[in-house]
């Protein structure tokens, strides 16, 4: 497959630019790779002090509310930032596409592998939580990065396909916005899902989307200490195959105006 050969011989590139996404996202910043740590946390603060108290929706049916945020908002916060910033990466990458070849499509790929490391990283924040407030680690952890190549299957697919049209609709990318806006309230993420009616449109909606499952597979790992269904995970991973597969297509017909539109 063409793919996988522009990969190994431009694999030097890729290496680069996976390294040069995860540097110049915090260039200049004193605090560095540590707001790999701080954004999220800022982020899981605010809902936690929003939600239970100002809110007041209490402590969801006794469970660990503060847990049940930071094993959601952390992938969901993988997924939103790879899709956001692989959208805008050939628009951000034009001065180098009109001068230089090379395999247009190491862009999107090392945009979704450095979210995938700064993933990781973060995953050391979950860890830590589950630790001090004595809900633990489990040997279901080991399925974390299944769960996480899932999930960057589905978000490549994506990048793919956006990334192209956002370099002949400049609209893309504030669509994309608002809409990954939206469909965070559309994943049991600061909710539950059984806070709905299972006859409820709302939720077989929310059932329907395919973060719903991989968020409930990351807190089956990490926060219930169970093995997660293998089943849906499973149409998830293929629905990012036939999306990476389709948007590849879509990426190499598109790319050849890419130098002209930009």
């Amino acid at each position: 497959m063409k793919l996988f050969k522009n990969l190994y011989a431009y694999r030097e590139l890729l290496k680069t630019n996976i390294k040069k996404d995860i540097r110049g996202r915090y260039k200049g910043s004193v605090l560095g790779i540590l707001w790999s740590f701080i954004n999220p946390l800022l982020q899981v603060v605010v809902y936690w002090i929003v939600f239970p108290y100002l809110m007041g929706r209490g402590a969801m049916d006794g469970e660990n509310y503060l847990i049940y945020l930071i094993t959601g908002l952390i992938p969901w916060s993988f997924f939103m930032t790879t899709v956001g910033a692989g959208t805008t990466i050939i628009k951000s990458n034009a001065g180098i596409i009109k001068k230089v070849y090379f395999p247009r499509e190491i862009l999107p790929i090392s945009t979704v592998a450095s979210g995938l490391v700064n993933f990781f990283i973060s995953c050391i924040i979950i860890i830590v939580f589950l630790l001090g407030t004595g809900v633990g680690v489990s040997i279901q952890i080991v399925l974390v990065p299944v769960i996480a190549i899932v999930e960057a299957t589905l978000a490549l697919g994506i990048v793919f396909i956006l990334s192209a049209l956002n370099a002949y609709i400049q609209d893309i990318e504030n669509i994309v916005q608002f809409i990954l806006n939206m469909l965070m309230y559309g994943t049991p993420i600061i909710y539950q899902l059984k806070q709905f009616s299972s006859a409820g449109i709302l939720y077989q909606l929310i059932s329907l989307n395919p973060m719903t499952t991989i968020i409930n597979a990351y807190r089956d790992a990490f926060m219930y200490h169970q093995w997660f269904d293998w089943k849906p995970l499973a149409l998830v991973f293929l629905l990012g195959v036939v999306t990476t597969w389709v948007g590849y297509l879509i990426f190499k017909k598109l790319e050849k105006g890419f130098a002209e539109q930009l």
